[in-house]
């Protein structure tokens, strides 16, 4: 750990963190022995104990080992919204030597089918209001492709009246499919299929999130078992977590930061969470105060929609102990709201999906705003030149680097991309992370900028070369540059500028391209803004000059922003001639 950034360490936590030298699926037996009539999981007021948590993932264990034939490293699939199936298909296959691959559920056929591609996998576990995306990727040839799909039906799991709303798409009654290789969810439980000896140690695999770079299509992150531990026991530590807490689990689990705070975390403790698909606000309010949370993790989208609720002092939300998360800077408006309202300060930190979480949390006891925090435990981090790779000195503007042992051991099959991500300094692989950002007196970390070329939309990371080659299938398209504009709720929202194939020029309006976006690719990745332009400034060697671009947009806008008195972001349309979605 760098000593001379911590002046502000939390008290009562030590400075160093000795990781258990065992597998993540240990911390369920131990939780179900500890607490086994305990509810783990409540999913619209339906708990689930942690003793029935354990059963029901052996039994998928079982059923993954011997029908599905996954063997120890293995990679499966795990496709589909917050759930009860999702915490226990993520189990199931820990349980069964494998490793998971967690996939966004916003992702479309296309989008999945890299996934599939390559991690290798051959089996999937999606929900049936995905199965249209899976559909088309099964029945290839044998190791090419899905060979087994496990289906799950969300409202197995709504077992009683429920006072909190339950969406349509969790209500909705069991489909059958008569596909070979496609097996009901309940069939799998039912079978009662007892899985082999548990093998894996703390340096196998574990999961592996898929992340883009600047360039090219998403790399799988490769998670030990002990990687995972550092920040799902990290987080436990730093925030003093009881087993008798209660946390709303709303963030996603396919992103690092739900699945360690909002799941992993909570199964090492021994705490209850209360899990919903999808956001609604109301039904966060509604949950926070019937089953008193005490924790709650969210994005800055989040918690501006849940603070401007005009029914929100109708609701008890004295249970809260802690308010926290990251994936974009805190405005401080609402972080005063939010303290008026509750008492609390938003603690926010700083991770990436190659670090499985947190590198960087604020100190609970002294947090800044729009800060990303200190380093925490046994985390070695700097600012670095990203030319001349030479550490900078405080204040100084730089890539933000970090050693840890949290890192990632590389991306999946790509050895390329890993030996780029990557730099020795005094003995040390630091990951580079792409991110600019300095340290201030404190000791406190604070992005600047990004090195990366990436969109930040409500938390979502963005990658606009994949959003690029994806629009590149319409036919209309000659050429494309995708950028981020400032949005007033989403942070940044995602910009198309099109040239248009000379075929179709006065033929295809903006809305139209939007609209096919919107049909391709995830919702949170297609354009809000489509403009067409005749033509894209280029460098000498033909490169679309992006980041020129994006300046250009931004002054634009300022300017407009000027020109009528307003301070405010333009986040309906990024300049004239342009339409929004």
């Amino acid at each position: 750990m760098n000593e001379r950034h911590h002046p502000n360490w939390p008290p009562q936590v030590p400075k160093h963190l000795t990781l258990p030298e065992t597998n993540i699926f240990y911390n369920a037996e131990v939780s179900a022995a500890r607490f086994p009539h305990k509810p783990f999981i409540v999913f619209y007021d339906t708990p689930v104990t942690f003793a029935e948590f354990k059963d029901e993932t052996e039994r998928m264990a079982g059923f993954l080992q011997q029908e599905c034939h996954i063997k120890a490293g293995d990679r499966v699939l795990l496709y589909m919204q917050n759930s009860p199936q999702w915490i226990i298909a993520y189990y199931g296959i820990l349980r069964a030597n494998a490793v998971v691959v967690p996939v966004n559920p916003m992702n479309m056929s296309g989008e999945l089918a890299h996934y599939v591609e390559d991690s290798g996998a051959t089996t999937i576990i999606a929900p049936q209001c995905l199965f249209a995306n899976v559909e088309p990727l099964i029945g290839n040839a044998p190791g090419q492709g899905i060979e087994h799909a496990i289906v799950a039906t969300y409202s197995d799991y709504v077992k009683q009246p429920s006072q909190i709303p339950v969406p349509e798409f969790v209500a909705a009654p069991r489909k059958t499919f008569n596909i070979p290789g496609v097996v009901p969810w309940r069939e799998v439980l039912e079978r009662r299929i007892a899985p082999g000896p548990l093998t894996t140690g703390p340096d196998d695999l574990c999961v592996m999130p898929y992340t883009s770079g600047t360039t090219g299509k998403p790399k799988g992150c490769m998670h030990t078992h002990r990687s995972v531990m550092s920040t799902l026991l990290g987080g436990c530590v730093w925030f003093s977590a009881p087993s008798d807490g209660v946390y709303l689990s709303m963030l996603p689990f396919f992103h690092v930061t739900g699945m360690q705070g909002g799941m992993n975390s909570a199964i090492f403790s021994g705490a209850t969470i209360v899990v919903l698909p999808r956001w609604d606000r109301e039904a966060a309010a509604l949950c926070m105060q019937k089953y008193r949370v005490t924790a709650w993790q969210s994005i800055t989208a989040m918690m501006v929609d849940f603070l401007s609720n005009p029914k929100l002092g109708e609701y008890d939300l004295s249970s809260l102990t802690g308010a926290r998360g990251g994936g974009a800077a805190m405005p401080d408006a609402i972080a005063r709201k939010l303290k008026s309202l509750t008492g609390l300060d938003y603690v926010e930190g700083y991770g990436m999906s190659e670090t499985i979480a947190g590198t960087h949390i604020n100190p609970p006891h002294r947090p800044k705003p729009q800060c990303l925090g200190i380093p925490v435990f046994d985390v070695d981090s700097r600012v670095i030149d990203p030319v001349t790779l030479q550490e900078l000195p405080q204040g100084e503007t730089g890539e933000i680097i970090v050693n840890a042992p949290q890192v990632m051991q590389g991306y999946w099959r790509n050895p390329k991309a890993t030996e780029e991500a990557f730099i020795e300094l005094d003995g040390k692989r630091f990951l580079r992370t792409g991110d600019l950002g300095h340290i201030d007196e404190d000791g406190y970390f604070f992005m600047t900028d990004r090195l990366k070329r990436m969109i930040n939309a409500s938390g979502y990371k963005v990658w606009p070369a994949e959003v690029e080659a994806l629009m590149y299938r319409h036919p209309a398209i000659h050429e494309v540059c995708v950028i981020g504009v400032k949005d007033a709720k989403r942070g940044e929202t995602v910009k198309a500028l099109v040239v248009p194939a000379a075929a179709h020029a006065g033929t295809i309006s903006e809305q139209e391209i939007i609209d096919w976006s919107h049909e391709q690719m995830a919702a949170y990745k297609a354009p809000r803004i489509v403009e067409f332009v005749t033509s894209l400034p280029k460098s000498g060697s033909g490169k679309i000059l992006w980041r020129k671009l994006q300046e250009d947009d931004a002054a634009r806008t300022a300017a407009a922003n000027e020109g009528n008195g307003s301070g405010a972001s333009n986040s309906s349309n990024g300049s004239t001639g342009g339409a929004s979605s």
